[in-house]
């Protein structure tokens, strides 16, 4: 049962310009959460470590911490968006047989039938366009009918499957993630998982003043893993890798990242990308009938079947993954702002990454093939938004930010970093895997 559903379900919830805000709070006065502090205040800044207990200086956190398995009823009924993706192939299947079908029955045709056939349709012919009018005009009206305002950001959003089913979807990815890491979670009292309790704690707390926020119960868990990743699940479930926590230069960085992965679940995006994949998908098998009828033999219908998924995938599907992802940045953003995080250090760590990138000698794929934009678009446009987070932070009376600007200081200390780690590889060749190198950042 996971073999089959388990790449689906991680499909729907992997998740991926309009003003943030802008028509959550009208008065100023109630933007921020009355128990909004600085960040100093909540979170004492230190140095995220792989090793070691916990100091005895941590304060108490303000989330619940649950740590427990979850098993459905045996007998629950599967969830809608979880019956599409198994009757997804079956309708992909039924498509194809139906298109050649039509192109069997049309090559066994005498010549003087398909003639005739012909000429019916010449005289139909505005009989035919009013009924492929009126199934288009039925697609038109179901998009917009299945318009919702999304949380926060008041962009029209498309949503064919209800909030309801994907809380159930979610906690079946839940289960899932937690087989699969039972043997990787560090326990509470590891001085990283309360690094992460705290952060979350404290965002959740400053942010606590939006519904979608205060709605959901944030549940950590922090996975012993070296890839750099994060996620939220939709229903609240926060999943950090230790090597996320590696990757991070302080405190703020992490306070960012979470706040995007936070943003996701907030906005919803899992069920606004499975909805439009499945309209699309939905639409793709209309072309997909007519490119088996059409195409002479099968070897091309295959060819064509290829051509068209790509085009769907690389001219929708991933463009409106980078679309989440940006607005997830933005929104995150602000989260962190009203948490009185130094937010100027959000594009540090893209710059980080591209940084990281460049030394392990990586290559550079265009943005274009991704589902997340490049590092360099990211940290380019994370600093258009942080004047805005700045102006955010100081309306929630947020302490001034001390010292120089942590861009500057990236900007100033790069080509050293670079000189460095070329010495730190040759050095360490035979003691550390050159694929994950650990930077030692400026703070």
């Amino acid at each position: 049962y996971r073999n089959v559903i388990g790449r689906g379900l991680r499909c729907l919830l992997d998740v991926p310009n309009s003003e943030v805000f802008g028509n959550a709070h009208h008065d100023s006065g109630r933007f921020c959460s009355r128990s909004s502090q600085p960040l100093g205040e909540k979170i004492r800044p230190l140095q995220i470590s792989s090793v070691g207990q916990p100091p005895h200086h941590f304060p108490a956190c303000n989330i619940q911490i649950i740590r427990s398995f979850h098993t459905s009823p045996s007998l629950q009924a599967a969830p809608v968006p979880l019956f599409w993706i198994i009757v997804k192939p079956a309708q992909k299947l039924f498509a194809i047989i139906l298109g050649r079908s039509i192109r069997k029955w049309w090559k066994a045709l005498p010549p003087n039938k398909r003639e005739l056939f012909k000429e019916s349709a010449r005289k139909n012919k505005w009989k035919i366009l009013l009924g492929v009018s009126s199934l288009g005009v039925v697609f038109v009206v179901f998009y917009f009918t299945h318009l919702e305002e999304t949380p926060i950001t008041g962009r029209a959003r498309l949503l064919v499957f209800g909030k309801e089913h994907f809380r159930e979807l979610s906690q079946m990815e839940y289960d899932m993630w937690m087989e699969q890491f039972k043997s990787q979670m560090l326990p509470e009292t590891d001085a990283r998982y309360q690094v992460v309790e705290r952060v979350v704690g404290h965002l959740s707390e400053s942010n606590k003043d939006i519904p979608q926020v205060s709605a959901l119960e944030w549940v950590i868990h922090v996975v012993d893993e070296p890839g750099v990743n994060a996620f939220v699940l939709p229903n609240g479930q926060v999943f950090v890798f230790t090597g996320l926590l590696d990757a991070v230069s302080d405190i703020h960085q992490l306070s960012f990242i979470l706040g995007h992965e936070i943003a996701h679940a907030v906005l919803e995006h899992a069920v606004k990308k499975a909805s439009l994949v499945h309209f699309l998908d939905f639409l793709s098998l209309i072309f997909l009938t007519m490119i088996w009828a059409i195409c002479p033999r099968d070897s091309l219908a295959v060819v064509g079947q290829w051509i068209q998924s790509k085009l769907q995938e690389f001219m929708f599907d991933r463009p409106y993954s980078r679309t989440l992802e940006a607005e997830a940045d933005k929104v995150g953003l602000q989260f962190a702002a009203k948490a009185c995080v130094d937010v100027r250090a959000s594009s540090v760590f893209w710059q980080q990454m591209e940084l990281a990138e460049t030394i392990q000698g990586q290559p550079k794929l265009p943005e274009w093939l991704s589902t997340h934009p490049s590092h360099e678009n990211r940290a380019e446009h994370l600093d258009r938004l942080i004047p805005e987070a700045l102006k955010i932070r100081e309306s929630c009376n947020c302490p001034s930010l001390s010292g120089p600007d942590p861009r500057l200081i990236f900007r100033l200390n790069m080509q050293h970093l670079l000189e460095l780690s070329k010495g730190r590889e040759a050095s360490n060749s035979t003691k550390q895997d050159p694929s994950k190198p650990k930077l030692d950042f400026p703070h």
